[in-house]
C-alpha cells in the first residue's frame, strides 16, 4: 500500500499567499509555484491575485491541454481537505473539454491572414494620401484611414497576446512586436501585463486596471473612498481634482477617448523604463523606436502645422472609437471590490462583462469584443468561433441562471453614459467631506 495522503484546509492553504510563499490548488492538488512567479508566461500578477485557492477554472481557462504535464514538478505533495466542484464549474470545465476535442482552441481560420492584409492596405492608402495627394481634405481622410489600421492592429495584438495566432510562436511574437510596438506604439509587454490582470480581477475596482481611470472617470460611488490599487500600486486619491473632473464625466467622456492614446504610450513607455522585470525589452524598446520614427516622419511630410495637428487629431480621434469599446463591455456591469475569488470564477466572468449584438459582417469592427462573455470564459479561443459558440454560453448562463447581458452598440453607449452619469452626480453631493478648490467653488456657486 502506499503512504496516506496528506491534506490541508482551505484556510491553511490561504495563507500562502505572499510573495515566495505562493500555494495554489488544481483539482484539489496543492502545488508550490513561489518559484515559478517569475517565469510565469503570464506574469507575476495572476499567480499573486489568485494565491491562497483552488484555480481550477482558472488555469482550464488559459491553458492548453499540454500544460498539465508540467504541474507535477511544483507539487507539494498535500491535496486541499475541503475540495469540492460547483455545478457551474462542472458545467464550464466539461464545456471546455467538448471545445478542445472539437480542436476549436487550434483551429484559427483565416481571419489573421485577412486582418494582415487589411492592415497592410489601411497603412498604403494612408500614406499614398500623404505623399502622393495635395488636397488637405485627403490629408485629413488618411490619418482617419491610419487611425482605422491602429483598430486593426489592436484586434491583432489583442489576439495574438491570448494565443498563437501565427504557425510558430517566433512568427507570433514578430506579429506582437510588429502589429502593437512598430505600428501602434503600444507596447505588446504592457498590453499582456495590463490585460491579464484585467481578466484574472474582471470588474474589481482595486485590482482591475481597465476600471482603475481617475481622477478622470470613476463607475462606482466606491472610488470616492479613495481606493488603494493592487495593480499600479499605489492610492487612487479622491481629492477635489478628481471630484471636480468626475462630475462632468459624462461629458468629457468622449473626447477624452479620442486622446486616451496618448496614456498608451504614456503606460508603455513608464513599464519599458521602470525597473520591473519585463520580457525581451530590448525587442520592445526597438518597436516603440520604430514607431517614434515613422510616424513624426510621415506627420513631417504634411505641408503644414495646420494638417500637421488635423493629420494627428483625426488619427487619434478614429482609435478612439476603440478605446469607447474597451469601455462599453465592462463599465455598466457589476463591480466588486477585492480580490478576485476562484469559488465564482465563472459567475465573475459573465457577471462583469456585456455582449454587444451585432450581425456578422460587422465582426470586423467589433474584433472579437462583441463576444465579451464567450471571451472572458474562452480566453484562448480564437475570435473566428466566438459567434459559433454563442449558444451554448447562453445555455450554459440559462442552466445556471448566471446574467448574459447582450444589448445593441447604441444601447451599450447608453448604459455606459447613464453610469457614468450616476456616478458624476454622486461627485456633485457635497455633504461628502472632499477638500474643495476654487474652481470647484467657481464652477458650482449657482449649482
Amino acid at each position: 500500500m502506499g503512504e496516506p495522503r496528506k491534506y490541508i484546509s482551505q484556510q491553511e492553504l490561504s495563507k500562502h499567499n505572499k510573495r515566495g510563499d505562493l500555494w495554489i490548488s488544481i483539482q484539489g492538488k496543492i502545488y508550490n509555484v513561489s518559484d515559478w512567479a517569475d517565469e510565469h508566461p503570464g506574469g507575476e500578477l495572476p499567480l499573486f491575485s489568485l494565491a491562497g485557492q483552488d484555480v481550477t477554472d482558472a488555469f482550464v481557462s488559459y491553458h492548453p491541454g499540454n500544460a498539465w504535464q508540467y504541474l507535477d514538478k511544483f507539487f507539494t505533495g498535500y491535496y486541499l481537505q475541503d475540495y469540492s466542484v460547483s455545478e457551474v464549474s462542472k458545467d464550464y470545465r466539461k464545456l471546455v473539454s467538448e471545445l478542445s476535442k472539437l480542436g476549436l482552441f487550434e483551429k484559427k481560420g483565416h481571419c489573421v491572414f485577412f486582418t494582415l492584409c487589411f492592415m497592410a492596405l489601411l497603412f498604403s492608402l494612408s500614406v499614398y494620401g500623404v505623399l502622393c495627394c495635395t488636397s488637405p481634405w485627403v490629408h485629413v481622410a488618411s490619418g482617419g484611414i491610419m487611425g482605422f489600421m491602429w483598430i486593426q492592429s489592436g484586434w491583432m495584438g489583442h489576439d495574438s497576446g491570448h494565443y498563437q495566432v501565427m504557425a510558430t510562436r517566433g512568427f507570433n511574437r514578430f506579429a506582437q512586436i510588429l502589429c502593437g510596438n512598430c505600428l501602434a506604439g503600444i507596447s505588446i509587454a504592457w498590453w499582456k501585463w495590463n490585460h491579464n490582470a484585467h481578466h484574472i480581477a474582471c470588474n474589481s475596482l482595486n485590482y482591475d486596471p481597465d476600471l482603475q481611470h481617475m481622477p478622470f472617470f470613476v463607475v462606482s460611488s466606491k472610488f470616492f473612498n479613495s481606493l488603494r490599487s493592487c495593480f499600479y500600486e499605489r492610492e487612487m486619491k479622491f481629492d477635489s481634482v478628481a471630484r471636480f473632473l468626475v462630475s462632468y464625466q459624462h461629458l468629457t467622456f468622449y473626447p477624452v477617448m479620442c486622446f486616451a492614446r496618448i496614456n498608451l504610450f504614456a503606460q508603455s513607455f513608464a513599464l519599458l523604463l521602470s525597473k520591473r522585470k519585463v520580457p525581451q525589452r530590448g525587442q520592445e524598446l526597438l518597436g516603440m523606436l520604430v514607431f517614434w520614427i515613422w510616424y513624426p516622419l510621415l506627420v513631417s511630410c504634411l505641408p503644414n502645422w495646420v494638417e500637421r495637428i488635423l493629420f494627428v487629431v483625426a488619427s487619434f480621434s478614429v482609435t478612439g472609437i476603440q478605446h469607447v469599446q474597451f469601455c462599453l463591455n465592462h463599465f455598466s456591469s457589476s463591480v466588486f471590490v477585492g480580490p478576485p475569488s476562484s469559488n465564482d470564477w465563472v459567475e465573475k466572468q459573465t457577471s462583469g462583462t456585456l455582449d454587444v449584438k451585432c450581425p456578422a459582417w460587422m465582426d470586423w469592427f467589433h474584433g472579437g469584443l462583441q463576444f465579451q462573455v464567450e471571451h472572458h470564459l474562452f480566453p484562448r479561443l480564437p475570435r473566428c468561433h466566438l459567434r459559433k459558440i454563442s449558444p451554448l454560453v447562453k445555455e450554459l448562463c440559462k442552466t445556471h441562471n448566471l446574467p448574459y447581458n447582450c444589448v445593441s452598440f447604441w444601447k451599450a453607449n447608453v448604459l455606459t453614459c447613464k453610469t457614468l452619469y450616476s456616478a458624476a452626480v454622486q461627485a456633485r453631493d457635497l455633504s461628502n467631506p472632499i477638500p474643495k478648490n476654487l474652481v470647484w467653488e467657481a464652477v458650482n456657486t449657482h449649482g
